[in-house]
């Protein structure tokens, strides 16, 4: 179970990303990163954490893997030894990254950025999300103070 929800988040995750590094940024195009990639991803994450908290499912949880409120590193990795916990995470990290993308994207967009000139910028955020947007706002901070605005 755990595998195929895993590479099902993955090709959504994928295939929004093509969309945003590889097609014309039509209204259709964005909706379609924002509804059926984050959204759909989202509501993916909202099921696996009720199903998970309330413990409906986790056929190969570890026995010593507890879920609670422990937010200690020590709790944090005890939580990862679950699959079902891993896959909560990932997917996590593949809703929140994909939004950031779509926002650089719009934003790129709207600053008159090429599409040439933002692939490196969602590359990188699309394998290390932090990165990617930091590079983002350092860029975005640099145009805004040459042209003396600030958005």
């Amino acid at each position: 179970m755990w595998p195929t929800i895993f590479g099902a988040t993955n090709l959504v995750a994928l295939a929004a990303w093509a969309i945003l590094l590889f097609l014309p940024r039509r209204p259709f195009a964005m909706a379609s990163v924002l509804y059926l990639g984050i959204a759909l991803l989202c509501l993916v994450y909202t099921v696996l954490l009720v199903l998970l908290v309330t413990g409906a499912v986790d056929p190969v949880r570890d026995a010593g893997a507890a879920w609670s409120a422990d937010f200690s590193l020590a709790g944090i990795k005890a939580l990862s030894r679950s699959d079902g916990a891993v896959v909560l995470g990932w997917t996590h990290y593949l809703a929140f990254d994909l939004f950031v993308g779509l926002w650089i994207a719009r934003d790129a967009d709207a600053k008159g950025f090429s599409r040439i000139a933002q692939a490196p910028v969602l590359l990188t955020t699309f394998l290390a999300g932090p990165l990617g947007l930091l590079i983002w706002l350092a860029i975005r901070e640099r145009r805004a103070r040459a042209s003396g605005r600030w958005a």
